[in-house]
């Protein structure tokens, strides 16, 4: 065979190459929305429209004296006002122990990040009933808090334990990652340029884990607001002191007034809405105030 013979495919143009079609390993983008909006629909739109349908068969004249009646309105206190004080305890202590997982070596640190999974999986009822006993009057903790004046079991106070119990995942989980990525080259640089603890953690790495902290509050917060295993044992459920809104919606459906558990799920969907609705912008707006910052840094 001559070297004339042989035949050399010129190389591939760009445009060519623009050409050619990806091979994508998902299927193309209309299957897959029409998936994920069908999916999203079954699991969320349509239930949750139906609730609003439901709590629409009703008079606006009753469904206020629903939403508004004051056994109900002293369960949203003690169920919104539990959940963001749970919510706002594990932003702290949750970041306290991630800080220590990832920046400590101790012995049983495999144990301990393994426990705090544990509200995960372990049945919402099962941590009730064990919390409840704890903390009853002839519990391990409770024989011993409750001579000091401090009643926990059938108490608010006992609502606001269930609730950090089972929250605390939220916070360490989304935490810790971002916790993981920053460099401590950073921290070492802000100390060899003078600056303290506090002021390093403040200017250096708390920007970096606000948005992850409000996401695991965010996440912390709407699963408290809902929870009803874990609360109903230990929260001990007497009117008007520590009766929770989701045992309220189960008062009305073992009455069979399907429509006022409906109204009273709406209330507690729209307030929920609006709450995630504005630590969302607050999480943006965060993000948005530190690439300000940082391109200003760059200039």
């Amino acid at each position: 065979m001559t070297a004339a013979s042989v035949s050399v495919r010129p190389p591939a143009t760009a445009p060519a190459l623009a050409r050619r079609t990806p091979r994508r390993v998902l299927p193309g983008f209309g299957l897959s929305l029409g998936y994920t909006v069908a999916y999203l629909s079954l699991i969320v739109l349509i239930p949750l429209s139906a609730v609003f349908a439901k709590t629409s068969t009703m008079g606006w004249e009753r469904f206020w004296s629903v939403v508004t009646a004051p056994r109900v309105v002293a369960s949203y206190q003690l169920s919104f006002g539990m959940a963001l004080l749970a919510a706002a305890i594990n932003a702290v202590f949750g970041l306290l122990l991630a800080w220590s997982l990832v920046r400590y070596s101790f012995p049983g640190k495999k144990l301990v990040d393994a426990l705090i999974d544990l509200p995960f999986a372990l049945p919402t009822a099962v941590a009730g009933i064990a919390l409840t006993a704890l903390y009853s009057g002839k519990g391990w903790l409770g024989s011993v808090l409750e001579p000091l004046g401090i009643k926990v079991a059938f108490q608010p106070l006992g609502v606001l334990v269930a609730l950090t119990f089972i929250g605390l995942p939220f916070i360490v989980r989304t935490v810790q990652p971002v916790l993981e990525d920053i460099d401590t080259e950073l921290e070492e640089a802000a100390a060899s340029l003078g600056a303290a603890r506090w002021q390093t953690f403040r200017h250096v790495v708390f920007p970096v884990l606000t948005p992850a902290l409000l996401t695991g509050f965010a996440l912390a917060f709407a699963r408290a607001v809902g929870e009803y295993g874990s609360v109903i044992f230990i929260a001990g459920n007497i009117p008007m002191v520590s009766e929770i809104t989701p045992l309220m919606i189960i008062t009305q459906l073992e009455q069979y007034d399907y429509a006022g558990a409906t109204a009273i799920a709406v209330v507690m969907l729209v307030f929920s809405f609006a709450l995630l609705l504005a630590i969302n912008a607050l999480q943006a707006w965060s993000a948005r105030s530190r690439g300000v910052g940082a391109g200003r840094g760059k200039r």
